[in-house]
């Protein structure tokens, strides 16, 4: 099995103008996932880490990269396939409450 990290984004205007049975059946799918053995969670504040050349450590507090909606979780996921691994993300609460989830490949 391959391993994938997701990162899921969305904002609470998109969560709640999602009807409540499609939120409901999103966060079951997660709590199954996470019976599975799942690591998932929200994200928290962010620190940026810097050791360039090796000469000493410097951080930033913030995020680096910035998108049009919040980051709101990430997760790493086992699926056979890139298409396994999108199909089990499809059904999560960013996926489905008008929000989006990417799904990174970790190679070795």
């Amino acid at each position: 099995m391959a391993k994938f990290v997701t990162i899921g984004y969305g904002d609470q205007a998109g969560y709640e103008r999602t009807e409540a049975s499609v939120r409901d059946a999103a966060h079951a799918h997660d709590d199954r996932l996470r019976r599975d053995g799942v690591e998932m969670g929200r994200a928290g504040r962010p620190v940026q880490v810097r050791n360039h050349d090796a000469a000493g450590v410097t951080t930033q507090d913030g995020p680096f990269l910035s998108s049009a909606l919040p980051l709101a979780g990430f997760a790493v996921i086992e699926a056979a396939t890139l298409a396994e691994a999108v199909e089990i993300v499809s059904r999560t609460p960013c996926a489905v409450a008008h929000g989006v989830v990417e799904v990174w490949p970790l190679e070795e």
